[in-house]
This record gives structure tokens, C-alpha cells and sequence, in this order.
């Protein structure tokens, strides 16, 4: 297989959008999931989000990052506001749907309804959870963090409510996010099935690695 390799200059002198998307692309397989806020005023709002990771389990913590603004970004608006959110993760039937949502609605539009999902509220959390996702997060905002280096903003949440289907969560704790059939993207545009090798044990210096697919 022949590479083609490109230094800082070849990257600097590159179409904006070829750079964009070979930037995005790099990273491989990420997180995708939608984004629900509710607006100070009552305004529902539903973003989708490949910039979705994972940062501890105690507190259970996970961040996702906002581009600059302007445009004005009315989930980091909704988030900072209420200090409440909800991470959905997008599924086979849906993820058409979900891609729609980045497209740059007025603020008096909920998302929901353009694309046509369904918002849902459950024990009496602030944010809109996304009826049609199989795996819901809801989200309490902890830290906002600005990246001065290239403007962006990171915004940490604790995990404070959590659905999951009975039937994808093991007595470990593992969830079978295929079973669920949660998706995974590449690039900016790109989706993507998965399909598990194994699971394997945990790694020690001087025990043999194991695969332990027969709990499931």
C-alpha cells in the first residue's frame, strides 16, 4: 500500500474544506450522539455531536467540545443557562435524522421537530431526552473550560440519570452498545455499524490475556 504524506506546509496549503475534512478524518471511529437542551424561555434544542469523550468514572464524567462563535451556539447558550443537557446515543433508524440536526436552525425552531424526533422528559429532568435513542444520558454541567488555542470551548458534565435497555447491560456493568445499536462516525459526514472482535480480559504484566465474550 502506498502512502501519501504530508508535512505542516502540504497541511497549511491545503483547500479549507479538504483540511477539514482530512483533519476530522484522522482521528478515527468517535463518539456521535445528540445533544438536548431546553432554553431558559422554554425553547427545545437538539444537536448532534462527534466531539462526545469519555473522562472518568468517579465522578462519571464526559466532555464535549463546541466550536467558536459566532454562529451563535444555542446548545452552549441552553447548557451554560440551566446547567442541564442530555447525550442520546443515535441508532441505525435514526442517524439521517440526527445528521439533519446540524444544520443551522433560527433559535425558535426546535430541532425535535424539524427533523421529526420526539422529545421525552423523564423524572422530572430539566433537558429533553430523544424518545427514539435507546441509550440516554442526562447530563448536570460541572466545568466550562475555554481552549484559547483555537477558540473552542470544553464542557464537562456528570452523569446524573442513565436509561439503558434491560437487556444490553451485563452484571459487570458493561453495556452492549451493539445490541443497542448505537452507531459510531468518521469525518464530519460518515457513519458507521460496528462489529465486536471480542472482550478481553484485564491486562497484567504477568497474566495471559483472555477473552472473556463467554459472560455475555
Amino acid at each position: 500500500m502506498k502512502n501519501t504524506c504530508l508535512d505542516a506546509t502540504d497541511i497549511k496549503l491545503l483547500d479549507k474544506q479538504v483540511r477539514v475534512h482530512l483533519i476530522n478524518s484522522l482521528g478515527g471511529f468517535k463518539s456521535v450522539a445528540l445533544v438536548g437542551t431546553k432554553s431558559e424561555s422554554g425553547n427545545l434544542n437538539l444537536a448532534i455531536f462527534s466531539s462526545v469523550f469519555h473522562l472518568g468514572a468517579n465522578p462519571p464524567l464526559v466532555a464535549l467540545i463546541f466550536r467558536p462563535s459566532p454562529p451563535e451556539r444555542d446548545s452552549l447558550r441552553n447548557i451554560i443557562g440551566t446547567g442541564f443537557y442530555t447525550l442520546n446515543h443515535i441508532n441505525e433508524a435514526i442517524y439521517q435524522k440526527a445528521h439533519q440536526t446540524s444544520a443551522r436552525y433560527d433559535s425558535m425552531v426546535s430541532e425535535f421537530e424539524a427533523v421529526g424526533l420526539t422529545p421525552e422528559f423523564k423524572k422530572d429532568f430539566q433537558a429533553p431526552f430523544v424518545k427514539e435513542s435507546a441509550i440516554q444520558l442526562g447530563m448536570a454541567l460541572r466545568e466550562k473550560v475555554d481552549i484559547t488555542i483555537n477558540n473552542t470551548t470544553m464542557i464537562v458534565g456528570e452523569i446524573v440519570q442513565i436509561s439503558v435497555p434491560e437487556d444490553c447491560l451485563f452484571e459487570d456493568g458493561f453495556i452492549d452498545i451493539e445490541k443497542a445499536n448505537t452507531i459510531t462516525c468518521s469525518g464530519l459526514d460518515s457513519y458507521h455499524k460496528t462489529i465486536r472482535l471480542d472482550r478481553l480480559s484485564y491486562a497484567k504484566p504477568d497474566k495471559e490475556i483472555t477473552s472473556i465474550f463467554a459472560i455475555e
